[in-house]
């Protein structure tokens, strides 16, 4: 891998939150490269540090430490009136649609704001006509650009937001759980759309989520966060098939099957105790408090991402070797 294949790469990238209870470890020593086309997937539990390692890429919060890269360029310590140049670089779709538009503004006129801000449409008339495209490129009607957010549906709200994503041809965009907050049938449609999108244009993405199924069926390669850093990344097939990690193996095992037969003879990862608070996690190996194959070594080391297979890595002192999940 070359530099020229990397879209957009996390440092050691630590992002810390003082609060009155003691300083929050939110994101703590991540490292992450994206790669030109693909879509990384970063899975993990609420309150892992996901969404703040997107938002750091972005730099809509800033890194108490480490580096941040978007197209071969430092971006980590670049001034307000720089980053306005760098977003077009780096697009976001966010959770929830109805927050992330302004309900006072029409539909057109949320999608033009990047055409206006980085300079992408010279006349109001040209504007139009980008957002009546980028309208239909989402499979919306031209005619919804007259429209406001809360005449919408969530699907179709979720599809604004993709669109004017796609407004300032990004090279990466950071979609952040994009699909939670919407009804069965259409995250199904929003993840073909985003498919579909990625094809036809060579998009990348960054895939935030919770759901695994949905990470499974996006992404090009995985990354697994607990605690504020990644414990294994690695293809979907040797995830999923083959964990090495003892949280990503639990976090498999409670995904349920729908057939009754599969899912009475599987063998569930139960895990005990509660998720360690960020502001003061366990020495050694973050997840040692709830790891059934801790031993006395892992409170005394912090173990680094090691290679387990071909690239996929785990930070574990004793993986799974390659063990094979239980059918899914």
């Amino acid at each position: 891998m070359t530099a020229a294949d990397v879209v957009a790469e996390l440092d050691d990238l630590a992002v810390h939150f003082p609060t009155p209870a003691g300083v929050v470890r939110a994101v703590d020593g991540v490292s992450l490269a994206v790669r030109r086309s693909e879509t990384l997937g970063l899975v993990g539990e609420s309150g892992s540090g996901k969404s703040t390692a997107g938002l750091a890429l972005l730099r809509l919060v800033d890194p108490t430490a480490g580096r941040v890269r978007v197209a071969g360029a430092d971006v980590t310590d670049l001034s307000r009136r720089r980053l306005r140049g760098m977003r077009r670089h780096v697009a976001m779709v966010f959770q929830d649609p109805q927050a992330s538009l302004d309900p006072r503004r029409t539909v057109g006129d949320s999608i033009a704001e990047p055409l206006h801000v980085h300079r992408l449409a010279g006349s109001a008339a040209t504007r139009r006509d980008r957002v009546a495209e980028l309208l239909e490129l989402v499979g919306l009607r031209a005619d919804t650009a007259g429209r406001h957010p809360h005449e919408l549906s969530g699907g179709q709200r979720q599809r604004v937001g993709v669109a004017r994503a796609l407004a300032g041809e990004p090279d990466l965009i950071v979609l952040d759980e994009p699909i939670a907050s919407l009804d069965l049938s259409v995250q199904a449609q929003i993840m073909n759309l985003l498919r579909h999108l990625q094809r036809d244009l060579g998009l990348t993405y960054l895939f935030i989520a919770h759901d695994l199924a949905a990470v499974e069926h996006m992404s090009d390669r995985i990354a697994v966060m607990y605690l504020g850093r990644i414990v294994e990344t690695g293809p979907p097939e040797r995830i999923y098939q083959r964990p090495a990690h003892p949280y990503t193996a639990a976090l498999l095992s409670a995904v349920p099957v729908a057939d009754p037969r599969v899912e009475r003879q599987r063998r569930r990862t139960v895990l005990t105790g509660d998720i360690p608070s960020p502001v003061d996690p366990p020495s050694g190996c973050r997840f040692r408090t709830r790891c059934p194959r801790a031993r006395a070594e892992c409170a005394g080391t912090d173990p680094a991402l090691a290679e387990v297979g071909p690239d996929h890595r785990a930070a574990c002192l004793f993986p799974l070797d390659g063990e094979a999940a239980d059918p899914a």
